[in-house]
């Protein structure tokens, strides 16, 4: 997780590996890439949310913020550059039953070449359990020039639990063509499938900056809300005047209390904004507050 303003801060020695659950397959390494898992459980003893575990780990440094009232907020903090290539990053968020649990981080990721070609893996899991309310708002993730990362977001979600996500992907630096970004949101609730989300940017992509997809944005991310309190009867919502500014797509999935937008945009303040009308109009669609 590496602010835009440092180039290239000192890395560490890589921390010893995890233990890959059983029937994992075991990805090809690199002597020089990290590899980490970083921990966040937020329990509710009764009043307030506290966090039982904080677990920081290789690039994730995390820090528990401030807040008024029954939530908990958890920022992240980068400890070195990451991910670079042949990285195996792995960030685990639970909020147990009745948590609210709000997870952020305190700059963009910016994903880079690296000592080798290998891809890189950042992998996001997260859990809501029953009454639970989780928010996970990262800043935008950055794919520079070589790079080569893939990112997974599990999400498991009880029948009660609300969640809002965003996502903020911005392809290259100023004046430079992006890495090659792999990005995979997997979404369950109750135990049944509510989303499954696969897309892919930069070479060697077919296709993946025409006219059917990002139309030469460089910009381009996603909101989901799910609630069970949502109206999800609504017709989808086209936000945005035209392809040149950018524009977003408002709608359900195809079963369950969830609204999903997708946006592209020509920068990331444009497509922030895209993003915040989306969730305005998901707030609309019923009594959620995220």
């Amino acid at each position: 997780m590496t602010p835009p303003a440092q180039l290239a801060p000192a890395r560490r020695a890589a921390s010893a590996p995890d233990v890959p659950p059983a029937g994992a397959q075991e990805p090809a390494g690199h002597p020089h890439g990290v590899r980490a898992t970083a921990r966040i459980r937020a329990a509710h003893n009764g009043r307030v949310t506290t966090l039982p575990q904080l677990h920081s780990d290789g690039p994730f440094h995390l820090r528990s913020m401030h807040t008024a009232g029954n939530a908990a907020t958890v920022g992240i903090l980068g400890a070195m550059s990451a991910p670079l290539g042949g990285d195996r990053l792995t960030l685990d968020i639970t909020a147990e039953d009745r948590a609210e649990l709000e997870v952020t981080t305190a700059a963009a990721t910016l994903a880079l070449r690296g000592p080798t070609t290998d891809a890189a893996t950042y992998d996001v899991r997260l859990t809501a359990g029953e009454h639970a309310r989780l928010r996970w708002l990262p800043k935008p993730l950055i794919s520079a020039a070589g790079s080569n990362l893939r990112q997974t977001c599990t999400v498991a979600l009880a029948a009660t639990a609300r969640l809002v996500l965003r996502e903020e992907l911005l392809l290259g630096r100023a004046d430079e063509e992006p890495g090659h970004l792999v990005s995979r949101l997997l979404v369950h609730r109750a135990g049944r499938p509510l989303l499954d989300q696969h897309t892919a940017y930069g070479a060697p992509e077919p296709g993946w900056d025409g006219p059917a997809v990002l139309n030469g944005h460089r910009a381009v991310g996603q909101l989901l809300v799910v609630d069970p309190r949502l109206d999800i009867r609504q017709a989808p919502v086209l936000l945005g005047e035209g392809t040149k500014n950018g524009c977003a797509v408002l709608a359900p999935p195809a079963d369950g209390p969830a609204l999903l937008a997708t946006a592209v945009a020509p920068t990331t303040s444009r497509l922030r904004d895209l993003l915040d009308e989306a969730q305005e109009h998901a707030l609309a669609a019923g009594s959620a507050r995220p």
